[in-house]
């Protein structure tokens, strides 16, 4: 503070300030008779802050993520994730695709804001909403992704989500089973896979215009959904804890967390065909159709999905302007499931081959079996979902028969014991050859435990 006088000298310019305020010498003691006026203030304060960008221009120091971003990016182009999905799921070539290089986006992004300089820009997170019919691979692909980058990844319905307030789950649970996913490590948590299953179960009832009806469950958790797919810090407690006040909360941010959202959405084909035939002049894809032959199909009316379109069906924009990788995924028709059946590496097929090899037995299938198999699942409309469904129907009585016999044998399932129930066709093989011989003083003792005849009904070639 100046003394109460009108003229001052400063100490770093040696000018003489007259003082008509306190402001025109902030600093002095009158003890010492130091003072330093306002300009010289301001000019210290200029020269600090033109220093400060050098300074800044230094990476962030921040703490490891738990995560081996560097390998999971090396090793894990988008071609080779796609190989990989290859051997395990069937056609979707396109979402194969869209999520592969989602993928390698993502933990790229994660890499760069680990380094990221002060003034080097923001990269947002890209999350993905995956539209599908029942059964097409929607939950399967994300977790075989998952396996192969060994990243934690947990599956929420989402239809089981309500607003706070209301009885049910809140949004909350979905980064707590990740969290538990993750063997209750925080930092692997923030770095690991969400999948929102049922998306399309909390849209808006009343679509796009929502005054009509009062749709305060679905559009609530819509809302409450926003922060955390944004990125935000989410608390929530342990496992069967209510929340209260008291109750200690474990606290995750979900910034780096890759979220996906997924469902069916039933009737969204229609909004899609609406739209193109307003758009329509008259002529071309979106004309008006003479018959049902006519009308484009399901998934040609899906991969035409807009944003627009989702918002109509009861999506609010806000969700939407979160999710800007729309992925779209094809009906499985007959000779698809026919596929699935038999080729992936974890095919359903091979794993019962696999299973009876315990028992001694090597397991066919006729191409007809197959076939039929794959028909009663599109009946079913569920898609590759009811396969093991089927299978486990027609192979009950066989597997309870099977370990009766301990013998080489050769079981085929032929398109009879799919649609009546037949007992399958069983060929005794010779056995293998011993890999430890017997003494040949004992060798002339050894038994013939062959059976001569047998119970289980079978038909013996």
């Amino acid at each position: 503070m100046a003394k109460n006088t009108e003229k001052q000298v400063c100490s770093m310019c040696r000018r003489i300030i007259t003082i008509r305020s306190q402001y025109d010498m902030p600093i002095y003691s009158p003890q010492t008779g130091i003072g330093i006026c306002r300009d010289c203030i301001e000019q210290t304060y200029d020269a600090i802050q033109a220093a400060a960008p050098r300074e800044s221009a230094k990476p962030k120091k921040k703490k490891s993520t738990g995560i081996p971003l560097g390998e999971i990016i090396a090793k894990h182009k988008p071609h080779v994730i796609k190989e990989y999905l290859d051997k395990y799921i069937i056609k979707q070539e396109m979402a194969k695709k869209t999520l592969s290089v989602a993928l390698y986006n993502h933990y790229k992004r994660m890499k760069y804001d680990a380094t990221r300089l002060d003034d080097s820009p923001v990269i947002d997170k890209s999350n993905v909403i995956m539209i599908g019919p029942s059964g097409c691979g929607k939950t399967a692909i994300l977790q075989t992704l998952a396996k192969l980058l060994d990243v934690p990844f947990a599956i929420t319905d989402t239809s089981s989500l309500t607003e706070a307030g209301y009885v049910g789950n809140d949004v909350e649970v979905a980064v707590r089973n990740l969290y538990y996913a993750a063997g209750q490590d925080i930092e692997k948590t923030e770095h690991g896979i969400i999948y929102l299953d049922e998306f399309d179960k909390i849209a808006r009832k009343s679509g796009e215009n929502n005054s009509i009806t009062a749709d305060p469950g679905h559009e609530g958790v819509q809302q409450s959904l926003l922060k955390m797919l944004e990125g935000s810090d989410v608390e929530f407690t342990a496992h069967g804890q209510r929340k209260h006040p008291e109750a200690p909360t474990i606290k995750v941010n979900t910034t780096h967390i890759l979220f996906i959202v997924g469902g069916a959405f039933v009737g969204l084909d229609q909004v899609i065909e609406k739209r193109l035939k307003k758009n329509s002049s008259g002529i071309g894809f979106g004309a008006e159709v003479t018959g049902e032959s006519d009308r484009p199909s399901s998934d040609d009316l899906l991969r035409q999905v807009t944003p627009e379109d989702l918002v109509k069906y009861g999506i609010i924009p806000e969700i939407i302007g979160r999710l800007p990788i729309i992925c779209t995924l094809e009906t499985l028709d007959e000779d698809s499931l026919l596929t699935i059946l038999t080729e992936p590496v974890n095919a359903p097929i091979r794993q019962y081959k696999e299973l009876l090899k315990l028992d001694n037995v090597e397991l066919d299938f006729t191409v007809d079996a197959l076939r039929e198999i794959a028909k009663r699942a599109i009946a079913r409309k569920t898609g590759a979902r009811s396969l093991k469904g089927i299978l486990e129907e027609i192979m009950l009585d066989i597997m309870y028969d099977i370990p009766k016999d301990e013998r080489h044998r050769k079981v085929t399932i032929t398109v009879g014991c799919v649609k009546n129930g037949d007992a399958p066709l069983v060929d005794i093989l010779p056995e293998a050859p011993k890999a430890v011989t017997m003494p040949e003083d004992n060798a002339g003792k050894a038994k013939d435990n062959e059976l001569d005849s047998d119970s289980s009904g079978y038909i013996f070639h």
